[in-house]
């Protein structure tokens, strides 16, 4: 119960916490305007140039927007701790790491899956795509599975923030490979083998393909395959920045360098 306390409540303090210095109103821009933005301007440019429908860039930029949540608000949970020197008064106590950490993902995955449900939801209102109701579940899944995928991803960079003084640039940075690598607006098909190849590798690949089957009326067992690679992309990432948040605050307590770059 201790564990399943501190994974709950732990997580949701930390996530209440970041608007101890970010006020609630940039959640409108950033989490409302930003992805509809997004997903109307590549529309119309992908409606002028003839290459794809409105529901191709609908779905791809959606659900990428959910990497804005994921990637930032994992970084600032645990660089934000170590620039407002609380992170040692948080490592010191005797809880468990796993809760610790993985804890602060919960949040993250419902930020990131609402926003883009939100941008899926608004953006077919607009461009006028029409998702009939066999479609919700799988849709629903899709855009979970992504959220929970990128979020592993944003506690790998989270986990940077123990060794390197500003996080902030970074998953800006990833942002951007994301919207390139993953097939966001241009079909993966098309893109170089080499770049094909990386994609496979990162999160919210297999999830935008998997809601584009859904929405092409595409047989269940495709859908299902591409849920499940984007599931074991997420459990890798998850365990990828679990051991490195482990291994730096092993290092930072070894050299002295918890709150210091």
């Amino acid at each position: 119960m201790s564990s399943l306390r501190l994974l709950f409540r732990g997580g949701i303090t930390s996530y209440r916490a970041l608007f101890g210095w970010l006020s609630p109103w940039l959640l409108i821009p950033v989490f409302l305007v930003g992805p509809l933005a997004q997903i109307l301007f590549f529309s119309f440019i992908g409606k002028t140039a003839g290459v794809a429908g409105p529901s191709f860039y609908l779905v791809g930029n959606a659900i990428q927007y959910a990497a804005i949540p994921c990637l930032f608000a994992m970084g600032s949970t645990i660089g934000d701790e170590r620039q407002m020197q609380t992170l040692s008064l948080i490592l010191v106590a005797p809880a468990r790491r796993v809760p610790l950490y993985l804890g602060r993902t919960l949040p993250v995955i419902v930020n990131g899956f609402a926003v883009a449900l939100f941008g899926l939801a608004v953006g077919s209102v607009i461009l006028g795509v029409t998702l009939h109701p066999d479609q919700y579940l799988p849709l629903l899944a899709a855009i979970g599975v992504s959220a929970f995928a990128c979020t592993g991803l944003g506690l790998v960079t989270g986990a940077l923030a123990l060794r390197v003084r500003e996080t902030a640039v970074l998953p800006n940075v990833i942002f951007g490979i994301l919207l390139i690598f993953c097939g966001v607006d241009v079909q993966r098909g098309a893109l170089p083998s080499w770049i094909r190849d990386v994609g496979a590798w990162l999160p919210l690949t297999h999830g935008i393909a998997a809601a584009r089957l859904v929405l092409g009326r595409s047989a269940a067992g495709p859908v299902a395959a591409d849920l499940l690679r984007e599931v074991l992309l997420g459990v890798l990432y998850l365990a990828v920045g679990f051991a490195l948040l482990i291994w730096f605050e092993q290092e930072s307590r070894r050299r002295a360098t918890l709150e210091r770059s």
